[in-house]
């Protein structure tokens, strides 16, 4: 009675164990549902004619200053997260202070331009309202790349929105002795370990495509 008894049992205890690991293998099967990010709202697309890009190095006897030439940008906004996707990008041999001799050391002990030839800035999100219309004052976080290394960086920006045009004012400090490049400082002319940059842009926003 009792080895009948044992053999039912540990039938039942198979029996389970098999539907418990069908029950197992059938939830593994269950695709999971991934979160989707929500989809951009604007387009931002850069004017390179209407966009200035303008430094500014300190020195012992005098200050320099100088542009650059915006080749490319394009933005993507979504507003209920913040989050910014695309890329501006700035032509770095481009560098001009108005003397021919400084920038040819510029670009190339300083930039070298002929092997980094671009400057990028690639947002990830801006902090702070996006207003439709007028002007806004936001937190840019971004990655900005220089001389082949990049720098994670947060920028102030000034936009001003008007129908399917924008403007925007960007100021921020590079300090490109401690990123690594040259310090063009000789024994009698002192310069600034760090350049300031302006950008002046504008161009035009759209809806994104869904």
């Amino acid at each position: 009675m009792s080895g009948a008894y044992g053999r039912a049992a540990r039938a039942c205890g198979l029996i389970l164990a098999l539907a418990l690991s069908v029950v197992v293998l059938r939830a593994r099967s269950i695709p999971t549902a991934v979160p989707q990010s929500p989809s951009p709202d604007l387009v931002f697309d850069l004017n390179p004619a209407d966009t200035k890009v303008n430094f500014t190095l300190g020195a012992t006897m005098h200050t320099v200053h100088g542009t650059f030439q915006p080749m490319r940008g394009r933005i993507e906004y979504t507003a209920a997260t913040g989050a910014l996707r695309g890329e501006i990008v700035v032509d770095a041999p481009s560098g001009a202070s108005g003397d021919a001799s400084r920038d040819k050391k510029m670009h190339a002990e300083i930039l070298e331009s002929d092997k980094y030839s671009a400057i990028t800035f690639r947002p990830d999100r801006a902090e702070g309202s996006l207003a439709p219309v007028g002007e806004s004052t936001v937190q840019v976080h971004g990655i900005f790349s220089v001389h082949g290394a990049d720098h994670e960086l947060t920028v102030p920006a000034t936009v001003k929105r008007d129908g399917r045009s924008w403007t925007a004012s960007v100021h921020f400090t590079v300090p490109y002795v401690q990123w690594g490049m040259k310090n063009p400082s000789v024994f009698l002319l002192r310069v600034n370990k760090t350049v300031d940059i302006e950008i002046t842009a504008a161009g035009t926003v759209t809806p994104a495509s869904r």
